[in-house]
């Protein structure tokens, strides 16, 4: 009954992400809020901000299941306090990506701000104080662990997920490589409310990715990266598998050093006369840029293709480590 509910709360999320990526695509058009797709000939305009579609379709599924708490509370047996905390998060964190891509808001103060978005996660005190830290055994981190773990995480995540972004359906294909990782871990540590969190993720991500893959038709802007990454971490948070989340989040975490290491710079790639993508000669300055020095070259869509198989493949990891302990 549990993975059917679940299957119903990842069908209205994708329904609903559908839905409302077809609506904004021509209404951001025609507001001018687009952005220039600087790997394509003659760097063409695409309509930008489709997370919000990503938000409707995830907050439909939230909703949904809140309901089937509210009214049939056996059918789906969520933790209704601390999904409600969730949704507010990741709303929260989606405002920042508004406000971004609308004024375009200092780096720093973009990274401080979903810090304030965690708050009603610390506020209901979301997630356990004891991890099991590997060679370590079980930690209490006690009143450390809302106040400091549970932001850090949230934001953490937000800004790693933004940062990896700029290449067709990258930051969507990732994202549900990774929310489908982490759904498995939370079927099998039983966990209904992480679940929920994941499946309308998962169909919020792939209603958007339908128009994101290449050649895209919208983008999903600093809205949908920076909720992404607060959808990844929340869902660990109140799954109790923080450690899976960092396993997921390890590509995400390079690609963070490689630009750290060049004080965060763009990390775009040159287009070739024939239709490739190559490293600039100042790169690698990101892990996009390095897997096109790897490889000498390749297409967007081959690019985005081998960043998913990576990012899946640490999903593996992280389920695999659960499953077999």
């Amino acid at each position: 009954m549990k993975g059917c509910m679940a299957g119903v709360i990842f069908v209205a999320a994708l329904f609903v992400s559908v839905l409302a990526t077809g609506v904004l695509i021509p209404k951001l058009r025609r507001a001018g809020i687009v952005g220039k797709d600087l790997h394509k000939p003659g760097q063409p305009e695409v309509p930008e901000m489709g997370g919000l579609a990503l938000l409707a379709g995830f907050t439909t599924g939230v909703l949904l299941a809140l309901a089937l708490e509210a009214f049939i509370p056996p059918v789906l047996p969520v933790d209704f306090v601390a999904l409600l905390a969730v949704l507010a998060t990741v709303l929260l964190t989606g405002l920042v990506g508004i406000l971004d891509d609308l004024l375009d808001l200092r780096q720093g103060l973009k990274a401080f701000l979903p810090v304030i978005a965690a708050l009603p996660l610390v506020a209901v005190r979301a997630g356990h104080a004891t991890l099991t830290v590997p060679f370590v055994g079980p930690v209490n981190f006690g009143i450390f662990y809302p106040l400091f773990l549970v932001p850090l995480g949230v934001t953490g995540a937000a800004n790693a997920v933004n940062m990896l972004a700029g290449f067709n359906g990258a930051e969507l294909g990732m994202g549900v490589m990774a929310m489908a990782g982490l759904a498995a871990v939370a079927w099998k540590v039983g966990s209904a409310t992480a679940l929920v969190i994941l499946f309308a993720g998962l169909g919020a991500a792939l209603g958007v990715l339908l128009f994101n893959w290449y050649p895209a038709r919208i983008f999903v802007g600093d809205v949908g990266t920076l909720s992404l990454g607060a959808i990844l971490a929340a869902s660990c948070i109140v799954g109790n598998f923080e450690f899976a989340g960092i396993v997921v989040i390890a590509p995400y975490v390079a690609d963070f050093c490689f630009k750290a290491m060049h004080k965060f710079p763009k990390s775009f790639g040159e287009l070739d006369s024939d239709g490739k993508l190559c490293c600039p000669v100042h790169g690698p300055v990101g892990l996009g840029q390095a897997l096109l020095k790897l490889f000498g070259g390749l297409h967007e869509r081959s690019l985005t293709l081998i960043l998913m198989a990576l990012e899946g493949v640490f999903a593996a990891l992280a389920t695999l480590l659960y499953y077999l302990r």
